[in-house]
């Protein structure tokens, strides 16, 4: 029985999302997909739009069998950090047979030659690496400049470093394919060509639109609401549509006041306890608070070494008390904890049991039941997707329909 697994945020589920999804079942010839998808705060260091329940329901009318949520710990990461937990929780399942995902390069050849090269790090390689780290640009470029130097170092023909590590979906697809190697697993890997608008397109131009454009439409309101029906599947445009009576859009400025409070709260030693806060980073944020809006607060942070992204998602780790001391304890106990199952369909229903049989990880179904079951950094673990909800839904739900700890009272999405 092949099984595909999918690596998703879904934020929301568009035409293109459609696309990837049938292309998938072309490419593997599966029956079954399993959709590992970002919670309530995403890769790029922001709050989804819609809350993971209905982004959940997107998913599963549109075709997904199994729903699988990717720890909070991991969802707001680089793209590294990210990657890793969203191919461990592929691989702990124990059922997948192929990992299909999106990139803007056609040569899924070139991507795996550069996976390759991340993945076992040769001398060479590492030592340029340090040495592009020590004339202050940011990672991502250091890396693109050493995997070059590399590459022109050891005669490989693959000449096109910067253009595909240019652009985002071509570097989830080398990180997706790195922790394979690094795993040793079975997972075959496959690359989908994207279609369609580009990933940072803002402009409405397609019936396969970005997800930017969709946010940034629903968030202007540039256009008439109407138009959204042309850019998303029919189950997406009516789930958005009852959304927006009870939930607000879910932004990184709205989280304003609650960020920018905590860092006026905290002193420059204490920001030095969260993930990625370098040397010198500290003191930035402290010197730097001018500001009571986040986004302008962002603008005078971010440099040539500290990206925006970068910033929002420390941004975000700070809001979740994510620190750099729990993330080792995590990593050092293999990462990844337990495997939470948003929501199935009847034919996920029939992949559930062999996962049961296969998984090495605790399967959480019902949370209030297997919570107390949870050793203690099971729990450390779970405990930060009970706080990344309850933030959401203290920002983004309408009051009437506000509700403390929902992730012990809402079980899975069934359609």
């Amino acid at each position: 029985m092949g099984i595909t697994g999918l690596i998703v945020e879904y934020n929301p589920f568009h035409n293109g999302h459609q696309y990837h999804l049938s292309h998938s079942r072309e490419v593997t010839k599966n029956e079954y997909t399993i959709a590992i998808m970002s919670g309530h705060f995403l890769q790029r260091g922001e709050p989804a739009l819609f809350n993971k329940w209905i982004r959940t329901k997107m998913a599963l009318y549109a075709g997904v069998d199994i729903v699988i949520e990717l720890p909070v710990v991991f969802s707001c990461q680089s793209a590294e950090l990210f990657a890793f937990g969203s191919v461990q929780c592929l691989e702990k399942l124990n059922v997948v047979t192929h990992l299909v995902f999106g990139s803007e390069y056609e040569n899924f050849h070139s991507i795996e030659s550069i996976a390759k090269i991340l993945a076992h790090e040769p001398e060479l390689f590492k030592t340029l690496l340090k040495n592009q780290l020590k004339t202050g640009v940011s990672f991502p470029q250091a890396r693109m400049t050493a995997l070059e130097k590399y590459i022109s170092h050891s005669g490989h023909q693959d000449k096109n470093i910067s253009s595909i590590l240019s652009q985002p979906n071509n570097i989830l697809a080398v990180e997706y394919t790195k922790w394979l190697h690094r795993f040793k697993s079975s997972i075959q890997p496959r690359s989908i060509k994207r279609i369609g608008s580009g990933y940072h397109d803002s402009n409405i131009n397609t019936d396969i639109s970005s997800a930017t454009a969709i946010r940034n439409l629903l968030i202007t309101k540039e256009y008439p609401f109407e138009i959204l029906e042309n850019l998303v599947p029919p189950c997406t445009f009516s789930l958005i549509q009852e959304a927006l009576n009870t939930h607000f859009l879910g932004q990184l400025n709205t989280l304003s006041p609650s960020i920018l409070s905590l860092i006026t709260k905290s002193n420059a030693l204490d920001l030095k306890n969260f993930m990625d806060v370098t040397e010198g980073l500290n003191n930035r944020f402290k010197k730097l608070l001018k500001t009571n809006s986040i986004d302008q607060y962002i603008d005078l942070i971010k440099t040539k070494r500290y990206t925006q992204t970068r910033i929002q998602r420390i941004l975000c780790q700070m809001l979740l008390g994510i620190t750099d001391e729990d993330f080792k304890l995590f990593m050092k106990n293999d990462g990844v904890q337990y495997i939470r199952v948003l929501g199935f369909n009847k034919k996920g229903m029939e992949v559930l049991p062999q996962i049961k049989r296969n998984c090495s990880l605790p399967i959480i179904t019902n949370l209030a039941k297997s919570y107390r079951s949870l050793n203690p950094i099971q729990k450390k673990m779970m405990d930060y997707d009970i706080l990344a909800t309850n933030l959401y839904n203290l920002h983004f739900t309408k009051d009437q329909y506000f509700q403390q700890n929902m992730d012990f009272y809402c079980s899975p999405i069934i359609v």
